[in-house]
């Protein structure tokens, strides 16, 4: 390795989630961007955000972003979690100087998309009840017909499935058939998959629903995103290998059962920050 090489630093991307649905917005990142190192932190101690308080969340997540800044300075974060996307981007954002990308929910490709005009959004709970979510199918969908379903229990299964752990397909069948028994299912030719967790899911998910019924989600959009915000960016010289890092807020067997799953991501460090 030349000397170039190792003192050259592409610029560091940190995607932060909850938990482990991040993933499948870094393995997006990943593929447009894979010479740029990438922090993947997950705040495992405070997990699931779904089910906490918005002023808490709105602390808890300013704290940890702010310690990992610290110890892992980036060039721009990646809020991959659309609980916190919804609540705390206005508050990074007046705190911090760098580049921010948030997590939002795709109803307006989903509505741009639909030839039928019935488009479904399965989500968190939270993300299905919370106001910027109907704000945004007011402004990009209003002329279709949204069904929604709030599911925690997938989150749970998908965390489940990177640990390596059996999971209860006939679960996941429940909630797609949960979905399709809705009025006007039957004509839903889209389905937005609105917690990054989801598309970690997207084969046993299709197993259960109509195949004609398209699933997307924002994963491709904010890869996109970040290369626009980083396109200014040196090259990098021949040879160069970026490192790749997974931070938790708690050490967990849970955690340390992530390993091999992560080293599919190419991230073959973990480390714990006790927050």
């Amino acid at each position: 390795m030349t000397n170039s090489t190792q003192s050259f630093q592409a610029p560091r991307i940190l995607v932060f989630d909850s938990g482990v649905g991040g993933l499948s917005v870094a393995r997006e990142i990943q593929q447009r961007l894979p010479l740029n190192p990438l922090v993947y932190a997950s705040d495992n101690a405070f997990f699931p955000y779904g089910t906490k308080g918005e002023a808490e969340l709105i602390e808890r997540v300013d704290l940890v972003i702010n310690e990992l800044l610290l110890r892992y300075p980036a060039d721009i974060l990646v809020i991959a979690c659309n609980t916190a996307s919804t609540l705390t981007l206005p508050h990074l954002r007046s705190k911090l100087n760098v580049p921010i990308v948030g997590v939002v929910p795709a109803i307006k490709p989903a509505a741009l998309m639909s030839k039928t005009g019935v488009i479904g959004l399965l989500a968190t709970p939270a993300t299905v009840a919370r106001p910027y979510t109907h704000e945004l199918i007011r402004e990009y969908a209003a002329n279709c017909q949204v069904i929604s379903l709030g599911s925690s229990e997938l989150v749970q299964i998908a965390e489940q499935k990177l640990r390596g752990e059996a999971i209860d397909v006939n679960a996941i069948g429940r909630i797609a058939q949960e979905l399709m028994h809705t009025d006007q299912a039957e004509q839903m030719d889209v389905l937005v998959l609105a917690c990054t967790h989801f598309p970690l899911l997207k084969d046993e998910l299709a197993q259960h629903l109509p195949t004609q019924l398209k699933l997307i989600d924002s994963g491709a959009a904010i890869a996109r995103r970040v290369e626009f915000l980083l396109a200014d960016a040196p090259e990098p010289p021949a040879g160069y290998l970026p490192e790749h890092l997974a931070a938790f807020t708690k050490v967990t067997e849970a955690a340390e059962r992530l390993a091999p799953a992560l080293t599919g991501f190419g991230i073959h460090q973990q480390t714990y920050l006790n927050i």
